[in-house]
């Protein structure tokens, strides 16, 4: 018995190629083109957003290149503004020492040309009245000096201080300028005359600095009540010999 005889097989048919049959969606190649050209579009958007994006960082960085640039100008500028205020400040603290300097320098003159000068003060108003003569007979009667003595003295000037008060109050002071300083200083010596009375002689100095004087006062008296040896020259204080000096009691000595 033979074997049987091969019969030629036909290829397996696939579906797709099979009558009738519908391609599934997207396999299409126009699908495919479509797809690809919708995904080239949101591609396109997206890169003119990077691009846009890219535009908007640069700007920024140029923006910010600008301030660092500002900066660095302000900060050489400050510092330049600096340098002036404090060459400024410089000048105005010499200005301010040179100023002071000057006027200590004015009120030493002031108290220098008051010198020979002596005030009277308690001593009786006259409507009429020669202060000159007021002064001798002051001199003789309550200061207790030799007439000889008296006669001697002679001033540059003799007169009442400020305006005439009204009669019940007390009488103005008398300034009397003396020709010869000796002369001066020998009645200054004798005011100690007028202790418990009400008449007084003191040296005439500004006000300012008669200020000070009043200033140091109390503190010569607590030096003396502590045994030290206490002496006010003009605005200055010297304890045992040495020169009081401090920033918040004697201000004036530190320019």
């Amino acid at each position: 018995m033979g074997k049987p005889s091969k019969t030629p097989t036909s290829k397996r048919s696939r579906p797709e190629d099979s009558p009738g049959h519908v391609s599934p969606p997207g396999t299409n190649f126009t699908d495919i083109l479509d797809s690809i050209d919708k995904r080239l579009t949101c591609l396109d958007g997206r890169l003119a957003l990077v691009e846009v994006l890219h535009k908007e960082f640069q700007a920024i960085r140029e923006s910010l290149e600008f301030g660092q640039q500002q900066v660095i100008s302000l900060a050489k500028e400050n510092a330049a503004l600096r340098e002036s205020v404090k060459s400024l400040t410089d000048g105005v603290t010499q200005l301010t020492r040179e100023n002071r300097s000057m006027k200590e320098t004015m009120l030493d003159l002031q108290a220098r040309s008051m010198r020979d000068n002596l005030v009277f003060a308690g001593i009786p108003e006259k409507t009429e009245e020669d202060p000159e003569e007021t002064i001798k007979s002051f001199m003789e009667h309550q200061l207790k000096l030799p007439a000889d003595t008296i006669r001697n003295i002679t001033f540059h000037r003799v007169h009442r201080l400020g305006a005439k008060k009204p009669e019940n109050r007390r009488p103005r002071p008398i300034v009397a300028k003396f020709e010869h300083f000796k002369q001066k200083e020998r009645v200054r010596n004798q005011g100690r005359e007028l202790k418990g009375s009400n008449f007084s002689i003191n040296d005439q100095f500004p006000k300012e600095i008669l200020d000070r004087r009043r200033h140091l006062f109390p503190l010569r008296k607590k030096f003396i009540t502590e045994g030290c040896r206490a002496v006010i020259a003009v605005d200055k204080l010297f304890i045992n010999g040495q020169l009081y000096r401090d920033p918040e009691a004697t201000p004036w000595l530190y320019y």
